[in-house]
């Protein structure tokens, strides 16, 4: 294999130094624009690419963010990750993504992250818990912290997300214009759900407008075989006339996996029987086989804000967005 050309070789072909050289690739360093040119040149000739290993051990940054995530079930992270992944990559940081299970917690992930010398973490819709920090395996000087798409209680971690409050609002309002009055609220898994405050506020709103009674279902965990569980074992419990006639999912998955049992299963029409609403907005829920009424997160803006706040042009602080209801037929 040919051997890999070295910054001093590319020095000497140019006729500068090797710092000249160090400077060109160097965002933002002090270069004047010929001699960029020329390193460059002398660059492309030599097939030449700066060594980030040795660039980061100069400058103490990697331009590699981690990107932790906990739940791959839900269809609305990878076209996500996608746009998150990309907007990095335009900014010349490279994503890790870290698998968050039952082998491998936030902890060891942290300290990991630590040890790779990160110069981010965003915590993707992950349950982090601020007791993690405490943690006595973990030292002072982790990389810096974002939630996105999730709520962060935690001091010094901002929060990048949707405003659920608003969001809720807005569902019941048109809900209640609808003529719904028995509703209902499917959770997924308890440690990914609390974070949310989606639950919460679809509660609080409804008790505003007069409705104390709001039914509440828990799936194990965020997918449609889960959603579906969860339905069929409330209908097959409950009598015909004492059912929800709305049912709120706290994501669009949970959302189809309950639509398919309800038809399917239990001959009911959507929305005359039971209506049903989820959120994320996934591309699936807005088949004409399902045409579901859901709420969608500002995805673009989220991440845009996300990665500003990590290369220094935004303040890192928490930052709450607006969605927008689309309202379909299955409510």
């Amino acid at each position: 294999m040919r051997k890999r050309a070295t910054a001093k070789e590319v020095a000497e072909a140019a006729g500068v130094s090797k710092w000249t050289v160090i400077r060109a690739f160097t965002p933002g360093a002090s270069i004047t624009d010929a001699s960029r040119q020329k390193v460059l040149q002398a660059a492309e000739a030599l097939n030449y690419s700066p060594n980030l290993l040795a660039r980061s051990l100069a400058t103490n940054t990697t331009h590699q963010v981690a990107v932790f995530v906990d739940d791959f079930a839900n269809p609305h992270k990878l076209p996500v990750l996608e746009r998150l992944t990309k907007r990095l990559q335009a900014e010349g940081l490279l994503a890790v993504l870290v698998n968050i299970n039952h082998h491998f917690d936030h902890v060891h992930a942290l300290i990991n992250a630590d040890q790779r010398q990160f110069d981010a973490v965003i915590l993707f819709g992950t349950a982090f818990r601020e007791e993690t920090l405490s943690d006595r395996r973990l030292h002072p000087g982790l990389p810096p912290m974002f939630v996105l798409a999730r709520d962060s209680q935690i001091p010094g971690v901002p929060a990048i997300a949707c405003d659920a409050e608003l969001a809720l609002g807005e569902i019941v309002d048109y809900l209640f214009d609808k003529g719904y009055r028995r509703p209902g609220f499917m959770t997924g898994a308890k440690t990914l759900s609390t974070a949310l405050g989606r639950r919460q506020h679809y509660l609080n709103f409804w008790h505003r407008k007069g409705v104390e009674s709001v039914v509440e279902l828990t799936a194990r965990k965020y997918s449609a075989e889960a959603g579906a569980e969860a339905v069929r074992a409330y209908l097959s419990a409950t009598s015909p006339a004492s059912r929800i006639d709305v049912l709120m999912c706290e994501n669009d998955i949970l959302a189809l996996g309950a639509m398919d049992v309800t038809r399917s299963e239990f001959g009911l029409r959507v929305p005359r029987d039971l209506a049903v609403v989820g959120f994320d907005n996934i591309e699936l829920g807005a088949a004409h086989a399902y045409g579901l009424t859901s709420y969608e997160q500002p995805a673009e803006e989220m991440i845009n804000m996300t990665v500003e706040m990590i290369t220094g042009k935004r303040a890192a602080e928490t930052a709450i967005l607006a969605g927008r209801l689309v309202p379909r037929l299955s409510a």
